[in-house]
């Protein structure tokens, strides 16, 4: 009887390690179960810089032999990155992929996988002693930004606001950002000829905690991590001031307005030709949602990811 129970015993613990060798793969594993090794490149948005870098990190801890290497050019030098011979792999974009560079592409024979990754919302942020400017409605955010408008002075805003020079910073026009506020929310109008336009978020922050009329825009992620520099502006849409978070930033919520998807595009000839290219964007997808909310972003939906997923893995030979 004991000679039987240790046969059942040994042979119960041999069944469960094949079964956790079949599930589990290697650490340097992909999907496949081929072993992943090489590099994976990526650049282009600022914007999508934060949560790129940390998915990198995180994935480099699972796949010790793959090195992924993000950088932040803006979204359209990124772009040129991309589209070009011997090119990135990925380019993180804060704005969709414009139809010249969808012809760049197809004049190059490179296919190009758009990936919604997160939510994003435009912050528009003041400095910690600017008491009067907490508040502002959507038309006043767009006078500030438009030099048609004239608004020189915060007194030129409300007549009860200080007789101060406003002070306009934002991201430069390598930045989706950029185009973003330009195209979408102020309607392709002109912005301020004396707007302070940096490449540099970090700078960005830095100049408008300095400066007590400073008023800027850039992603909700970057407002997220400075906070204690930095005011975020509530803006009133039509019901009421609005303030940015995660719980309001959605394509259909309070903050809809000013709310945008940020993608990262992927060079499909690259996924296919390296299976480490591939692996990546699937990690990226199945992970999306947690790094977002860890990164200042608002997740996707469980939909949105899921068909991200689906045509991912449709691409694996």
């Amino acid at each position: 009887m004991k000679s039987l129970k240790k046969t059942s015993l040994f042979l119960m613990l041999a069944a469960l390690m094949v079964f956790t060798a079949a599930c589990g793969g290697g650490d340097n594993e992909g999907g496949n179960g081929e072993e992943l090794e090489g590099s994976v490149v990526i650049d282009g948005s600022g914007t999508v810089y934060p949560f790129m870098a940390r998915m990198a990190e995180n994935y480099m801890g699972e796949q010790e032999n793959v090195s992924v290497e993000v950088s932040r050019s803006g979204t359209s030098a990124g772009f040129k990155k991309f589209l070009a011979e011997d090119g990135t792999d990925y380019n993180n974009a804060s704005r969709q992929i414009k139809d010249e560079e969808k012809a760049k592409a197809e004049e190059l024979g490179i296919e190009v996988q758009e990936m919604k990754v997160a939510l994003d919302g435009i912050t528009i942020v003041i400095n910690k002693d600017n008491d009067w400017a907490t508040e502002l409605t959507e038309q006043e955010v767009k006078d500030i930004f438009l030099a048609s408008a004239g608004k020189k002075k915060w007194s030129d805003v409300r007549a009860d606001f200080p007789d101060e020079e406003i002070k306009t910073y934002g991201p430069n026009e390598n930045h989706g950002t950029y185009e973003f506020m330009f195209e979408t929310i102020l309607e392709e109008q002109d912005l301020p000829e004396d707007i302070n336009l940096q490449q540099d978020y970090s700078t960005l922050v830095d100049l408008v905690s300095k400066d007590k009329n400073a008023i800027g825009f850039f992603g909700y992620g970057y407002y997220e991590s400075n906070q204690d520099k930095l005011s975020a502006v509530k803006v009133d849409f039509g019901n009421g001031p609005v303030e940015p978070s995660l719980d309001t930033i959605k394509e259909d919520g309070d903050y809809a307005a000013f709310t945008r998807p940020v993608f990262t595009y992927l060079n499909v000839n690259n996924g296919k030709e390296k299976p480490q290219v591939l692996d990546y964007a699937i990690y990226t997808m199945n992970n999306a949602q947690d790094v977002a909310k860890e990164t200042g972003f608002a997740p996707l939906s469980d939909e949105d990811v899921k068909a991200a997923l689906d045509t991912l893995n449709g691409l694996k030979k």
